[in-house]
C-alpha cells in the first residue's frame, strides 16, 4: 500500500511538472512566435524606400504643391509608425490602437504607405501598385505576410480617418487686393496670385493651435534693423550681384528646392549613416514630417497675419517706406524667383529649423552628413555639414542670397521652426518606457 501510495504521489508530481512545463512552454512559444521577426531588428530600407516613393508620387523634382506634399508625408509616416508600433510597442501612437504581434512588419509598413498614397494620389495608382509589389516581393508568403498587409491598411485607414476633412482641399489661387501702402504684400512677377491662402486653417498635426508660436511683429520700416536687412538683400540677393560670393550663390541654389523635400533627404541620409533600425527610423521620419507640416500651417498663419511685402516690392518702392536710408532701385530683380506668398516669416527657414530641431533632439546636433540637391549648381554637386544647426542656418541664409527674404524674416522663421520641432518631440510619439 505504501509503495502504491508513493507511486501515486510521484505520478502527481510528474503530472504537475509536465503541466507547468506545458504552460510555460506554451507561453514561451507564444512569446517567441510574437517576436520572431521583431520590428526593432529590421532594416530601415522599407521606410526609406517609401519615403522616396512618396516624393516621386508627387511628381519628383517637378511637383508644385509643397504644402500638400508635407501633409501627405506626415500622414504616410504616421500610418507606418502606428502600424509598426502595433506589432512591437515602443512609442506612443498618433491614431491607430490595434495590435498584432504576428503581423510581418515589412508588409505592414509597405501596405500602410501604399494605402495612404493611393488615397492621396489616385492618379499614380500604376506606379504605386508597382512599388507595393516590389516592396512585398522579398517577403515570404504566409500568414505573417497576409496579416501584415491587412494590419498596415488598417493603421493607414485609422490615421486617414483622423485627418478626414482637415481643411487641406481648397483653391490654391488666392487674390491679393491692390495696395499702395508701405509694407503691404503685393504679388511679385511672374506670379499674380497668393498661393493657398486657406492653408493657415488646415488641421494641425502636432501643435495645439495655429498661433501657438506666432512670430513677433517684424521690425519697423524706419528701424536700423530693417535698414540693415534691406540693404543686405538689395546687394547680396540681386540678380548678378557683385558682392555675393560664389559659395553664397552655390548654397542659394542648393537649398532652393522645396524645404520639405530637402529635409526629408537629410533625414534619409542620416538614418543610413546612423544605421537606425526600422522602428526608430520610422518614428524619426514621422516626427520630422509632423514638424514640417505644422511649420507650413503655423508659418502661413504668421504670414497672413502680418501681410508683409517681399524684397522685390520693398526695393522697387523704397520711396514710400519713410526711411531715408533705403534707396529705390526700380529695375531690381532677385537672384531666384520669388514664391507667391508673403515674406514674413520665412517658412523655408521654419521648415528647416523644425526638421533640424527634431533631428538634433533625437540623434544629437553634432551629426555630420554630406548630401546632394536637385537644384544644386553644378548638377549633382554636394555639400557637407558638421551639424543639423549648421545646415539649418545655411538653409535660412540661402533665402537672403536668393533675394527673396529679408534676414529678419529668416530669423523669425528659424525661431518658429525651433519652437515647433521642440514641441513635437516633447509631446508626440514618446517612448513608452
Amino acid at each position: 500500500m505504501r509503495h502504491k501510495k508513493s507511486t501515486i504521489m510521484l505520478g502527481k508530481k510528474i503530472f504537475i511538472a509536465l503541466l507547468l512545463l506545458a504552460v510555460f512552454g506554451f507561453m514561451s512559444c507564444t512569446k517567441s512566435s510574437a517576436s520572431e521577426n521583431p520590428v526593432s531588428s529590421q532594416s530601415n530600407a522599407t521606410v526609406l524606400y517609401w519615403n522616396e516613393v512618396s516624393y516621386n508620387a508627387f511628381g519628383g523634382v517637378q511637383y508644385q504643391h509643397s504644402l500638400m506634399a508635407s501633409r501627405i508625408n506626415a500622414i504616410m509616416h504616421l500610418a507606418i509608425h502606428d502600424a509598426l508600433n502595433g506589432i512591437e510597442e515602443k512609442y506612443s501612437r498618433y491614431a491607430f490602437t490595434g495590435k498584432d504581434a504576428k503581423a510581418d512588419p515589412l508588409a505592414a509598413a509597405a501596405s500602410a504607405a501604399h494605402t495612404v498614397l493611393l488615397k492621396e494620389t489616385p492618379d499614380r495608382k500604376g506606379f504605386l501598385d508597382s512599388a507595393l509589389m516590389q516592396s512585398l516581393a522579398a517577403i515570404k508568403d504566409g500568414d505573417a505576410k497576409t496579416r501584415g498587409i491587412a494590419f498596415g491598411k488598417e493603421a493607414a485607414l485609422a490615421v486617414m480617418a483622423k485627418r478626414g476633412n482637415d481643411g487641406a482641399t481648397g483653391d490654391v489661387i488666392g487674390q491679393i487686393p491692390p495696395s499702395s501702402q508701405a509694407g503691404v504684400y503685393q504679388p511679385v512677377p511672374p506670379f499674380n496670385f497668393l498661393f493657398a491662402p486657406h492653408w493657415e486653417n488646415v488641421k494641425l498635426f502636432s501643435l495645439s493651435k495655429k498661433d501657438q508660436f506666432r512670430s513677433k511683429l517684424y521690425p519697423s520700416l524706419t528701424s536700423s534693423e530693417y535698414t540693415t536687412a534691406f540693404n543686405e538683400v538689395k546687394e547680396a540677393g540681386k540678380l548678378n550681384s557683385a558682392v555675393r560670393t560664389p559659395d553664397q550663390t552655390a548654397y542659394a541654389k542648393y537649398w532652393y528646392e522645396f524645404s520639405e523635400a530637402g529635409w526629408n533627404r537629410v533625414a534619409r541620409t542620416v538614418i543610413v549613416t546612423k544605421k537606425l533600425n526600422l522602428l526608430d527610423a520610422t518614428r524619426l521620419l514621422a516626427l520630422v514630417d509632423m514638424a514640417i507640416a505644422d511649420a507650413y500651417i503655423a508659418g502661413w498663419d504668421s504670414k497672413i497675419h502680418y501681410n508683409f511685402w517681399r524684397p522685390y516690392t520693398a526695393i522697387r518702392k523704397a520711396d514710400i517706406d519713410g526711411n531715408n536710408a533705403t534707396a529705390v532701385d526700380a529695375a531690381w530683380e532677385p537672384s531666384e524667383p520669388t514664391p507667391p506668398v508673403h515674406d514674413y516669416p520665412s517658412t523655408h527657414s521654419a521648415l528647416g529649423n523644425a526638421a533640424a530641431t527634431v533631428l538634433a533632439k533625437v540623434l544629437g546636433d553634432n551629426t555630420p552628413f554630406t548630401m546632394t540637391s536637385p537644384t544644386a549648381v553644378p548638377a549633382n554637386s554636394s555639400r557637407s555639414f558638421q551639424s543639423f544647426s549648421q545646415a539649418a542656418n545655411e538653409n535660412a541664409s540661402s533665402r537672403v542670397m536668393a533675394g527673396i527674404h529679408f534676414r529678419f524674416s529668416c530669423e523669425a522663421g528659424q525661431q518658429l521652426g525651433n519652437d515647433i520641432g521642440k514641441w513635437t518631440v516633447e509631446n508626440h510619439l514618446r517612448p513608452l518606457k
